[in-house]
């Protein structure tokens, strides 16, 4: 080979080198067999240049030409100074680096780089050495380095002088990491331990490399799926590239491994999900059944940990079934208990020994995992269409979460009745709660399909001794045993809660006296602010169904004063979390648009808006054109307002100067009012009558029944205001053709109206008439003079409002320059004394000499 050639194969070969770490095993041996013929060729080229120099002196044109003898040697020096590596030395070399940073650390006590160099040190290992024979080095070094950790910690309880802050974080990473990491090595520490010195001379043997992995990024110590040399595609492979192998005995091993990577980045929980799910199909004892399904639980809950973001149907459905696995494992195995407060089971290498008549307690709740499956089903529900297929059938799930809840609560029940059991109350409480908030806003009827569905779901041999398989028969004894239960054993929110849910059934069966009896004793209309918010939507929600209850059963008055607080301040949707509103001059903060659709209800609990606006305004109507009527005839008469946002709505529509018929509720309501104003009860019986929104509450025919009813009334009450200054006398029976009206029931109304003053006349029942007496009269001059001077005076007052407010009560207001007065100068000294308007002082240019005192200075300021 000429030499030309023989060096730049030498070139290739050191450029190579530098890449020789990125190859596997195989491609490393490759590499080594090709550097060593090369290597063997050029020293065969050296010993035949060699050989030709040495043949004899050099005659005609070689004489000329430069030496290749003297050459040949200083390339062969070179070459000896270039040692090639080996990817394997090359790591080698590394850890012994970052080995002896550790030794400089431990003998300056810097823990901060200690635990840098000893988390280095790990990634190298993890890396570097995949499917081969750890190396003795670094077993020597994480044994040395947990001895020293333990020194140290017995010097630091009996020293008096502290760490500082950097070096104690340092001591407790390492201190939290070691214990982990040496758990996998730990029988070749024993033996390093027995004989140090034996344990290094032993060689390092490289094993048979495993088959080649895909690389995919993963936590340290998490399976991943790769492809083996078989056949069928795909086998799980876990740390050092081994394949895992899922027996009974390794069961717990792996569901620590899985437990300790949670929360930490790039751990793939999808495949986590499927190594529990061959975990659980390995399982043979009820332990370990148990405590694969309380870590699979967890885990799918995992998957969905943003709020804008839910469990998909798949997945839900999957955890809703283990679910009800455990109940069964905990049903069929009553010495296993679930626990919030239970010890964890440490060992790993062999099950706990359960003696009969004892209880063992592994860690979980139950009752949280059904509360986090109820959250889950209200978040999809919240982000699914309400108008599509998909809501419906995503809405079907909560007959098996009910079944769940119940199956929840008789377990809990049961868990209770053992006195060696620390359950707390809450446990019963909180699972009770849920159940009740599936039950308190639907129609018996379906509470009672419900219930029936559950019951033939669960075993026959389990029952509840709160609400027991037979006796709980209809809905409202359910009810009322929940919330009962909930009275007695709970207190603060769950109590408050369980009342409203309460007083909302009772509303929405049309029980309206119990359930205004039920709000009032309660008086949480007084502490309802201190509450969550969740508290908050409750009770208005409660506080608008008894509203609709009290219309439902003809209370036009109770009605409107109930739904006032909700409907008069054009938050409906806000206050009863059906929408967040568009606040056009206030700035909302992502965070707080975010929180509002986080509390929104899914769509099948919501109060038709359109339909309580519709309520809230007819009753508007019924009880303001009567009392505008009344102020209107009688202007002595203090003006009254029932409802301000109607009585906007009636002035906007008045100052239309073209009006076509109704197209909305808002519409007909007004067009209603208009007409019964004028004495038309009849055409404003047809224009209620033409809502269609009646039709979507229970009787409609009723309903209209009961508001022709009011009309009629109400109708006679506007008349006899409109028009009793131009009667002297006025009969029954006329009254009663007039309004459609027995003459027992004008009767009635018109004696109701004197009896409360709101009616200047007398009853005369002999003539079955109505004497009406005239009073002073006023002209037109009078009744605007009067209008001014309530005007004046009421200006007066906000005046003083506005002097109190603004001087902070400081008397002398009025002061005025050069000497005092006021208003109480009015009173025979004005113009006298220090307070008249000479008072001594010169008078100012221009006029008057008042500045207006302490009010004048504050305006001025």
């Amino acid at each position: 080979m000429s030499r030309f050639f023989s060096k730049g194969d030498t070139d290739s070969e050191s450029s190579s080198s530098d890449e020789e770490e990125l190859y596997s095993d195989e491609e490393e041996e490759e590499e080594n067999n090709d550097s060593d013929e090369e290597d063997s060729d050029d020293d065969d080229d050296d010993d035949s240049d060699s050989s030709s120099d040495s043949d004899g002196p050099r005659t005609g044109a070689n004489r000329f030409m430069k030496d290749a003898g003297s050459e040949s040697d200083s390339d062969s020096d070179g070459e000896d100074r270039k040692v090639v590596k080996s990817a394997k030395d090359k790591r080698f070399e590394e850890l012994e680096g970052i080995i002896k940073n550790i030794d400089n650390g431990k003998k300056i006590n810097d823990w901060g780089v200690i635990s840098t160099e000893f988390d280095k040190l790990n990634q190298k290992v993890s890396k570097g050495f995949q499917g081969g024979k750890t190396p003795k080095i670094y077993i020597q070094a994480i044994a040395d380095l947990e001895d020293f950790m333990n020194e140290t910690l017995a010097k630091q309880k009996v020293s008096t002088k502290k760490m500082t802050a950097t070096n104690a974080r340092g001591l407790n990473a390492v201190k939290q990491r070691i214990k982990k990491n040496n758990k996998d090595f730990q029988k070749d520490i024993d033996e390093y331990r027995e004989d140090k010195g034996g344990f290094l001379l032993e060689s390092d043997e490289e094993e048979v490399p495993a088959p080649k992995v895909k690389k995919t990024k993963t936590a340290t110590g998490i399976p991943v799926l790769a492809l083996d040399d078989d056949d069928e595609g795909f086998s799980t492979v876990g740390k050092g590239g081994r394949t895992l192998q899922f027996t009974p005995e390794s069961i717990l091993k792996h569901l620590r491994t899985i437990m300790e990577s949670r929360g930490k980045k790039n751990t793939d929980r999808g495949e986590q999900i499927k190594i529990m799910e061959k975990l659980y199909d390995v399982a043979i004892t009820p332990y370990q059944r148990i405590r694969v399904l309380l870590t699979l639980i967890s885990t799918r809950f995992d998957l969905s940990t943003g709020a804008q973001t839910y469990m998909s149907q798949e997945q839900w459905n999957s955890a809703e079934k283990e679910l009800g696995n455990l109940l069964k494992e905990l049903e069929a195995n009553p010495e296993i208990v679930v626990l919030e407060n239970a010890e964890e089971w440490e060992d790993d290498e062999k099950a706990p020994i359960i003696n009969p008549g004892d209880k063992f307690k592994v860690p979980g709740s139950v009752v949280s995992f059904v509360e986090r499956l109820d959250d889950e089903l209200n978040r999809s529900l919240q982000q699914i269409d309400p108008h599509t297929a998909e809501y419906i059938e995503r809405l079907s799930d909560e007959g098996a979460l009910y079944n769940n809840i119940v199956r929840t609560l008789i377990y809990v029940e049961t868990a209770r009745k053992d006195k060696s059991i620390d359950l707390s109350q809450d446990n019963l409480n909180r699972i009770i709660s849920r159940r009740l908030d599936h039950a308190y806003f639907k129609p018996a009827t379906v509470v009672k399909i419900l219930e029936e569905n559950c019951w033939k779901a669960l075993p026959e041999d389990l029952d509840s001794a709160i609400t027991p398989r037979n006796k709980v028969s209809d809905a409202i004894s359910l009810i009322n045993v929940l919330c009962n239960y909930l009275y007695i054993n709970s207190d603060g929110i769950l109590r408050a809660r369980a009342m409203l849910s309460q007083i909302y059934f009772l509303a929405l069966h049309d029980t309206y006296y119990k359930a205004r009896d039920m709000m009032l004793m309660s008086h949480l209309q007084e502490n309802i602010a201190s509450f969550d918010v969740h508290s908050q939507i409750l009770f208005n929600r409660t506080l608008v169904q008894v509203g609709l209850c009290a219309f439902r059963a003809g209370l036009v008055y109770e009605a409107q004063s109930t739904l006032q607080e909700i409907c008069g301040s054009g938050r409906q949707k806000e206050l009863l979390a059906q929408g967040v509103m568009i606040q056009r001059y206030n700035q909302v903060s992502p965070e707080q648009e975010r929180l509002e659709r986080q509390r929104q209800l899914p769509f099948h609990m919501h109060i038709n808006l359109e339909l309580l606006e519709c309520v809230y305004l007819t009753c508007s109507m019924l009880l303001e054109i009567p009392l505008l009527a009344q102020t209107g005839s009688s202007p002595d008469i203090k003006k009254r307002v029932i409802s301000k946002t109607y009585r906007r709505m009636l002035e906007y529509h008045e100052r239309q100067i073209f009006t076509g018929p109704p197209e909305n509720t808002r519409d007909h309501v007004m067009q209603a009012s208009k007409a019964l104003a004028a004495g038309e009860w009849k055409k404003a019986t047809e224009f209620i009558h033409s809502i269609k929104i009646w039709e979507l509450m229970a009787k409609p025919d009723t309903i209209k029944a009961m508001l022709s009813e009011q009309i009629q009334e109400e109708g006679l009450r506007t008349y006899l205001f409109t028009y009793a200054p131009f009667y002297d006398t006025l009969a029954v029976s006329t009254l009663s053709s007039m309004f459609e009206l027995s003459d027992r029931k004008v009767a009635a109304i018109v004696s109701k109206m004197i009896s409360h003053e709101e009616l200047m006349a007398a009853l005369d029942q002999v003539n079955s008439s109505i004497i009406f007496r005239k009073g002073v009269e006023l002209s037109r001059l009078q009744s605007l003079a009067l209008t001014l001077s309530d005007k004046a005076s009421g200006l007066i007052e906000s005046n003083e409002r506005t002097l109190e407010t603004r001087t902070q009560g400081t008397a002398n207001a009025f002061e005025r320059q050069g000497g005092r007065g006021g208003r109480a100068g009015r009173g025979g000294n004005r113009g006298r004394g220090g307070g008249g308007r000479g008072g001594g002082a010169p008078r100012q240019a221009g006029g008057t000499q008042f500045t207006g005192g302490a009010l004048g200075a504050a305006i001025r300021g």
